[in-house]
């Protein structure tokens, strides 16, 4: 190929990329459809975002994959009547260009793929959901149910309880929530109503609600109803703390953004939200290693048996450390976390199995604490019923990413260049570094990376979704 060609090619994938943008948003915004690629959400994509989505169908099936496949899909997609769900066009586009059999046509081929979803009539009532708590990982929740923000979208940001009420507090919140040393910039507008104490992002009005205790809040006062309360501070981690929030007028169910205690159901999305019934009113979603960790361990699971292990995590510091050395009650947490590895221990390995009981007794744990912001590393050193190679154990791993109901959680990449900061922003639980992984008879060490913040506040919000019934189905299905 000439190099005038290369350069063309990118232009014409610019170009279908920049006519796929509005159709996306006119699809959420309109249908509360949201599109997907290969897993990997579309909605609010750059135009360089959605060609380089496009790349990825090559890593899954071997061939390639582009704008100006999908365009033609997308287009269609807007002259149906769908119901809200999620639409893999990747996997679509896939399989129509290369079924050489199909001859009914590109709508007839998408009305029989997605007929379930032909009921625009279908809709949810909002819900309204309350952030308690406004750190590192309240602040991303926030950003996550802004983007989602939609006519199609259910779950609406209504207030957010913090303590302080200072001059300049407000326009601090705000500030943080504009800026992140870590993931960089907000996409979007943030302005400030100090008359009603709120914040409005991207058209959300947000109440600013100034409390020391839950039991100083009624949220009614600010027309809230029968509210999800999303307890960020990890203050209260069982039922007798945490029920503090359901006495306050106007909240129905609690979400806890930590591994729960005593008879909490213990959530890791993907693996056991069908343990969430109707009647739940205080459910945990774990922790970000429990969820990198669980959905890995479910899969090698189910294939080759899981006798016995032990995770050793490589986790970034949190701010529960000090940046100097100074008195803490921990063990060595006190120690400066920005110059020292820190050894201390972890609960993450005995969670999985409050998710994944047939692995109860069966894993041990310890972690280690080092000098980066974000991004951290599960090694499960593993002992298997069943002999594995690498390659055998990678292929598998690799399907699973893709083409199983665990596709959400697991992400796989083959490259020998990955690096922390690489997976900064990461939307999957954990992601296999299949160049790492060793195999040995029945032996196996995987090696996972996982965003701790920002991974695991996607699964947080599935798990909001699945408490508050607004769970949408994916097609074409796993």
């Amino acid at each position: 190929m000439s190099p005038e060609k290369y350069l063309l090619d990118w232009q014409t994938s610019q170009t279908n990329s920049e006519s796929i943008s509005p159709l996306l948003g006119q699809l959420y915004r309109q249908k509360g459809v949201e599109i997907l690629l290969f897993g990997r959400q579309l909605v609010n994509a750059s135009t360089v975002d959605i060609i380089k989505a496009h790349r990825v169908a090559r890593k899954y099936t071997g061939k390639a994959l582009s704008p100006a496949q999908t365009l033609p899909l997308i287009q269609q997609l807007t002259e149906l009547d769908l119901s809200p769900c999620r639409i893999d066009v990747g996997q679509l586009a896939h399989e129509y260009w290369n079924n050489q059999d199909n001859e009914d046509g590109l709508k007839d081929y998408l009305q029989t793929a997605l007929i379930e979803s032909l009921d625009s009539t279908q809709s949810l009532e909002s819900r309204d959901v309350v952030l308690y708590g406004f750190g590192r990982i309240g602040r991303l929740l926030a950003r996550l149910l802004i983007e989602k923000s939609g006519v199609g979208y259910p779950l609406r940001l209504k207030a957010i309880v913090v303590r302080g009420g200072k001059d300049g507090d407000l326009e601090k919140r705000a500030s943080l929530l504009r800026r992140d040393s870590v993931h960089g910039p907000f996409n979007g507008s943030i302005t400030i109503n100090k008359e009603r104490k709120a914040i409005i992002v991207n058209g959300n009005f947000i109440q600013i609600i100034y409390a020391s205790s839950p039991a100083e809040v009624d949220y009614t006062q600010y027309g809230i109803n029968n509210a999800l309360v999303v307890d960020n501070t990890g203050i209260w981690r069982d039922s007798e703390g945490l029920s503090n929030h359901l006495a306050c007028p106007g909240t129905s169910k609690v979400l806890l953004t930590a591994p729960g205690k005593g008879d909490i159901k213990n959530v890791v999305f993907g693996v056991n939200e069908a343990v969430i019934q109707p009647e739940d009113t205080i459910i945990s979603a774990a922790s970000c290693t429990t969820n990198a960790i669980t959905p890995v361990l479910k899969a090698v699971n189910d294939k080759y048996g899981v006798v016995s292990g032990h995770i050793e995590t490589v986790h970034s510091y949190t701010n529960d450390q000090n940046l100097i050395d100074n008195f803490h009650s921990g063990d060595r947490r006190g120690r400066s976390a920005s110059l020292n590895m820190v050894l201390t221990s972890t609960g993450a390995a005995k969670a999985v199995a409050k998710a994944l009981p047939e692995l109860a007794g069966k894993l041990s744990g310890n972690s280690i604490r080092v000098p980066t912001p974000n991004v951290s590393m599960a090694v499960a050193n593993l002992n298997l019923e069943e002999n594995v190679t690498a390659e055998e154990m990678n292929q598998y791993l690799r399907e699973m990413a893709l083409n199983s109901p665990l596709s959400g959680q697991i992400d796989f990449t083959d490259s020998t260049e990955v690096v922390s900061s690489d997976i900064v922003g990461s939307r999957v639980a954990g992601v296999v570094d299949g160049v790492a992984t060793i195999a040995q008879d029945n032996r196996c060490v995987l090696y996972i990376w996982y965003d701790n913040e920002f991974g695991y506040s996607c699964q947080v919000v599935h798990c909001m979704e699945q408490m508050m019934g607004v769970r949408y189905k994916t097609y074409p299905a796993k």
